[in-house]
């Protein structure tokens, strides 16, 4: 069936599910976000095996700061363990990572091990892996703004340059293209301040399963629903 496949070239996920998944399993949810990150290792080595070229997934938003201390400090930890084990294995994965969203208020650890994974990976040619981490939709089309306005500011744009275009380089994901396909896993029905600018024209997915569950074999029957739908972009 892959071979058959028009494969999408951006990708992004709201990895929902990983608590749920824990509290069904009778587990802390500290095992659904580890189960819920084995996944996303997984997921990845098979969207660069596929030849995607983005795969961006929601891994901590603006609002989750509002969780347990306890949750919070795990998903930190879970983070920077990713990271460094991502760098290791960088020439041999040739998966790129990014991280989109604010990550000046993190500790000053976990900022050296995102800024160590991107340094390491930033020659790999496969997949580009964004990992939105204290990311909110909203606070980054916020921050275009602002950027643009310094530019503008500093004479070094005027107002008739601001177009759609020029906003788009000034987002978390300048240069890349928008998803092809948005993948939300466990139920919900909703985007959750999730890349609200960069979705204007990607195909939905909702699926029941929670995000721990999420396989290899779900993705391709995605890609091969999407491969049927017709993308208008607002035409006939």
């Amino acid at each position: 069936m892959e071979e058959e496949l028009k494969m999408p070239e951006h990708i992004a996920i709201i990895m929902d599910g990983n608590r749920r998944w824990a509290r069904a399993q009778g587990k802390q949810p500290s095992e659904g976000h580890k189960a819920g990150a084995e996944t996303l290792r997984q997921i990845a080595k098979d969207c660069n095996n596929l030849g995607i070229k983005y795969l961006t997934v929601y891994a901590f938003s603006t609002e989750n700061w509002k969780r347990s201390k306890e949750e919070v400090s795990y998903l930190m930890f879970l983070l920077k363990s990713y990271l460094k084990d991502f760098a290791k294995k960088a020439n041999k994965e040739n998966i790129k990572i990014k991280v989109l969203g604010n990550i000046d208020i993190l500790e000053k650890d976990l900022q050296k091990s995102i800024l160590n994974a991107i340094d390491e990976t930033k020659n790999c040619t496969g997949l580009t892996l964004n990992i939105a981490f204290n990311y909110g939709g909203r606070a980054e089309i916020v921050n275009a703004a602002k950027k643009i306005a310094n530019k503008i500011e500093n004479n070094q744009l005027n107002i008739e340059d601001i177009d759609e275009s020029l906003f788009a380089e000034n987002l978390y994901t300048e240069n890349q293209p928008d998803p092809d396909i948005l993948i939300r896993p466990g139920g919900e029905l909703r985007i959750s301040n999730y890349l609200l600018w960069q979705l204007a024209y990607t195909e939905f997915f909702f699926v029941q399963k929670f995000w721990p569950e999420f396989t290899k074999q779900d993705l391709l029957e995605i890609i091969e629903e999407f491969n049927k739908r017709n993308r208008k972009f607002g035409g006939k």
